[in-house]
């Protein structure tokens, strides 16, 4: 039996009315059913049509513009558009942070049913372009095609392209003339460095058909000035992949570390690779408020370096610090927040699933001479139980800066049973965020909100918020 083909439907002169979970816009079918778009800005009128229908809703792209949303702005990047990294890049930022808050307010009031103080607006970027410190960039062999490009007669010219991958497409990749997410060298260092794998034959890879030479490369910058580049390779061939490396490091002598991983797996994960350092350090090292950390090639640090600043006080001054208290930091990471709550504190705590991250804490808390943090390695809803509360001590706070999934429920469980004075929970996804504060909603109250844009140009949004023990 044949699927029978969904319908595509054409509604005309419709108003995009708001913008939703996602970064998709939202309009209202004739119907009565919601619209999801992607391609539009909350005040256009424009047709759509539909690519799929649900009971409750379409996916549809708009395909004529009647009138333009006056919350509309030039997008600053040629590739907008094709490229999936910056998807509000045509909307203005003060209304990218309407819509963030919005978001924000709804999932915790919605989802999380949890009555909310007065809201302390959204902090804004000071920079909203230029301001993310790690970029990864993926070679390929047959670039992606615009439809211009396929439809017309002329020759389509370089084949190879070194940049991101298209939405969806695992094996697509965009070739980028110049990215506004990170400030230079890196777009001289990935522009230089794909011109001279071209002039000398060196082979981009080919994701199907796994053949090729190289096949990505990461660069990171700090605030510091320091500059990491690592090449991935898919085999090894010295002559010409020292040809390369020493090519790159001649060009940008002001690379500090100057790595590469010969990785011949079907994926291009680096973390169960071994990574060899060329020239310079093994790491570069980012600052805050004096404090020095140190970040490898398979390190996790927050890709905006100032406004983790920014997120990072907000923690801090939600936990109210006195000196005298015990504090358990949970997902620490590589550390960063409970180092830099522990001048405030009497102890910090750090938890976090992944050894690697728990031994470059250790590494920078002894680094910048810390004595009062200590660090465990485990899963923490195995780690984190009545044993480990016994030997450690109960905390009178609790900072938790889960992944997106958020919580786990008996790591919630586990909080409510130690009942801290005050939690300060740190979210990069308010909707799991909400979820979890639901289930502590009969012990704790909700006293401060506070929405942080790490991501302009994005939908992304964090959020942090106070519990106090009812």
């Amino acid at each position: 039996m044949s699927r029978k083909k969904t319908r595509k439907q054409v509604f005309e002169n419709i108003e995009v009315m708001d913008a939703g979970a996602k970064g998709k816009t939202i309009a209202k079918a004739p119907d009565g059913k919601v619209i999801f778009l992607s391609n539009a800005v909350p005040g256009d009128v424009v047709d759509v049509q539909t690519f799929k229908k649900r009971t409750a809703y379409y996916e549809a792209k708009a395909t004529v513009f009647h009138k333009l949303s006056d919350k509309r702005v030039k997008p600053v990047c040629e590739h907008f558009g094709v490229c999936g990294g910056c998807k509000w890049q045509d909307m203005a930022y003060e209304h990218q942070l309407y819509y963030k808050q919005k978001e924000v307010t709804n999932n915790l009031t919605r989802i999380g049913h949890i009555k909310l103080p007065k809201v302390t607006p959204i902090l804004g970027s000071k920079k909203q372009y230029f301001y993310r410190n790690k970029m990864e960039f993926s070679f390929s062999d047959s670039r992606w095609l615009t439809q211009k490009e396929i439809q017309s007669d002329a020759d389509l010219g370089e084949k190879n392209a070194l940049g991101f991958h298209i939405p969806g497409m695992w094996d697509k990749i965009l070739d980028l003339k110049e990215c506004h997410l990170q400030e230079d060298p890196s777009n001289a260092i990935r522009n230089a460095v794909k011109q001279f794998a071209i002039e000398n034959n060196l082979e981009f890879f080919n994701t199907r058909n796994q053949t090729g030479f190289l096949r990505t490369m990461m660069i990171r910058t700090s605030s510091i000035g320091d500059i990491m580049v690592m090449v991935q390779f898919f085999k090894e061939d010295q002559p010409k992949r020292e040809l390369l490396l020493n090519f790159i490091a001649e060009k940008f002598p002001e690379i500090t570390s100057l790595q590469y991983v010969i990785n011949g797996k079907a994926n291009d994960t680096i973390y169960d690779q071994e990574i060899i350092c060329y020239k310079g350090q093994d790491h570069i090292f980012e600052e805050m408020e004096g404090l020095k950390f140190k970040i490898n090639a398979k390190s996790f640090y927050q890709t905006n370096s100032n406004q983790a600043y920014e997120l990072y006080k907000i923690a801090r001054d939600f936990a109210g610090l006195t000196g005298k208290e015990l504090v358990y930091d949970l997902y620490t990471g590589t550390g960063t927040i409970a180092q830099f709550i522990a001048k405030q504190a009497k102890k910090v705590i750090g938890v976090e699933a992944v050894p690697d991250a728990i031994k470059a804490a250790k590494e920078n808390a002894q680094l910048n001479q810390i004595k009062n943090v200590e660090f465990f390695v485990g899963d923490m809803k195995n780690v984190f139980n009545n044993d480990f509360i016994n030997k450690n001590g109960k905390p009178e706070i609790i900072i938790t800066d889960p992944p997106r999934d958020g919580m786990h429920k008996d790591v919630v469980q586990q909080i409510l049973n130690i009942a801290p004075k005050k939690v300060v929970y740190v979210s990069c996804n308010s909707a799991t965020q909400a979820r979890d504060l639901a289930l502590m909603d009969e012990q704790y109250q909700v006293i401060k909100t506070q929405a942080v844009d790490m991501f302009p140009q994005t939908f992304h949004v964090e959020n942090v918020v106070l519990l106090e023990k009812r």
